[in-house]
C-alpha cells in the first residue's frame, strides 16, 4: 500500500504490518483514504481528527445544497383579475427561488359544475408563467380540486435575463 505521512509527505509503498507499526510508533492511526486505487492509499494521522474533518465537509455540503419545496397557489373558479395577478406574482417569485409551484383550483358546492372556468383559469396561469416555467403536470381533477404543477425552466430563465440586459443597454 502507498503510505502518506502525518506531515503530508509520501513515505512510499510498504507492507501493511510495517505501515501500522510506523503509525503506532508516532502514536497515530493508519487510515485508508483511497481503497479502490492500485495500490490502496493510506495516511498516518489521528483518527478522531479525520472523523472531525469529514463531518465538517459533510456539514458544508449540506449547507450549500438547495432543497426544492412545493409552494401552493390556490384559486376558485371565479377568482377576480387583481387576485389572479397577485397570485401570479407570488408564483413567479417562488419559481425564481427554485421552488415548484402547485396551482390548485378549488371547487365548492355548486361551483363544481363550472370546471371549464377552472380549466381556463389554469390555462391563463400557464400563459402568464410560460416565459420562466414549464408545466410538469397538466391540469387534472382530484376530488373537488383541479391541480397543475409548474417547474422553473432553466433555459427560459437564461434567455429572459439576456433580454432584460439587452433592454437596459
Amino acid at each position: 500500500m502507498r503510505v502518506i505521512g502525518a506531515d503530508g509527505q509520501q513515505l512510499g509503498i510498504m507492507l501493511t504490518q510495517e505501515a501500522i507499526r510506523r503509525a503506532g510508533a508516532d502514536g497515530l492511526d493508519l487510515i485508508e483514504i483511497v481503497p479502490n486505487s492500485d495500490p490502496p492509499v493510506c495516511k498516518v494521522m489521528d483518527f478522531g481528527k479525520y472523523r472531525y474533518e469529514l463531518s465538517k465537509k459533510e456539514k458544508l455540503q449540506k449547507k450549500h445544497q438547495h432543497v426544492t419545496q412545493v409552494k401552493e397557489v390556490r384559486f376558485h373558479p371565479n377568482t377576480d383579475t387583481h387576485d389572479f395577478e397577485f397570485k401570479v406574482r407570488h408564483a413567479r417569485a417562488f419559481l425564481e427561488d427554485g421552488d415548484k409551484v402547485k396551482a390548485t383550483v378549488v371547487f365548492r358546492g355548486r361551483q363544481f359544475a363550472y370546471q371549464e372556468q377552472g380549466r381556463e383559469l389554469l390555462a391563463r396561469f400557464t400563459d402568464r408563467l410560460s416565459d420562466i416555467a414549464k408545466v410538469e403536470q397538466t391540469p387534472k381533477m382530484e376530488g373537488r380540486q383541479m391541480i397543475a404543477f409548474f417547474v422553473a425552466d432553466k433555459t427560459k430563465k437564461k434567455s429572459s435575463e439576456k433580454e432584460k440586459q439587452a433592454k437596459t443597454s
